[in-house]
């Protein structure tokens, strides 16, 4: 390869909630990703509450507290930030915010949101739209763009990659502690190998311990 040639990146589209733990743990293995393999991620919000909103009294109560003004907070003031300040901060703002849910176990709070935005340089006038539904329509739709390539049964993260016949998606992997270095390129073969087969449909077994955030 010539310095006038540069290998083009596979973009990968992510669809996040920086609620789940589940979906911060695969966000980190595809963080590792892009060290090992050629593909770029592009960030996208989905909302569990979306998801939810037809079927919260089939769920627990404190799932359906997660749910309420606490589960929108977070994608209505990341949606606000993409639109007002691009779309490349939306990984930094996940990144900022996830570290602080998750890792740090402060929980989705506003206080949590008001130091992501300071962390990441955006404006702390930001923290508004966690009670605005003015971006609602633009959070929706990007939320239905990424659940409607892989179906209603499933939740956060989707992935979705180009494919020799178009793109191919999938919800997941579920998996913890976050594989780094041959682990993670291992990992992400492996799946493409498998979403991209035609008919293939699932891979599942229990879980036996919950996020692992080494």
């Amino acid at each position: 390869m010539t310095d006038t040639q540069v290998r083009e990146k596979t973009p990968v589209d992510f669809w996040f909630d920086p609620l789940c733990p589940w979906a911060w743990m695969t966000s980190r293995w595809m963080v590792e990703v892009e060290k090992v393999r050629d593909v770029e991620v592009r960030w996208h919000v989905m909302s569990l509450a979306v998801l939810n909103e037809n079927k919260l009294d089939e769920l627990p109560e404190t799932y359906r507290e997660l749910l309420g003004p606490k589960g929108w907070a977070p994608v209505r003031v990341v949606i606000a930030a993409q639109q007002k300040h691009g779309e490349e901060v939306t990984g930094k703002l996940y990144t900022a915010l996830g570290t602080r849910i998750h890792n740090d176990e402060k929980g989705p709070t506003r206080e949590v949101i008001a130091e992501a935005l300071a962390e990441v340089g955006l404006p702390a006038e930001l923290l508004a739209y966690a009670d605005s539904d003015e971006y609602d329509e633009v959070l929706r739709a990007s939320h239905n763009d990424g659940i409607d390539r892989v179906g209603q049964e499933v939740g956060t993260p989707v992935i979705s990659v180009p494919g020799a016949e178009g793109d191919v998606a999938f919800f997941g992997p579920v998996v913890t502690p976050t594989p780094r270095g041959d682990a993670a390129a291992r990992l992400w073969d492996g799946t493409l190998l498998v979403a991209s087969t035609p008919g293939f449909y699932e891979i599942k077994r229990t879980r036996t311990k919950g996020p692992s955030f080494e």
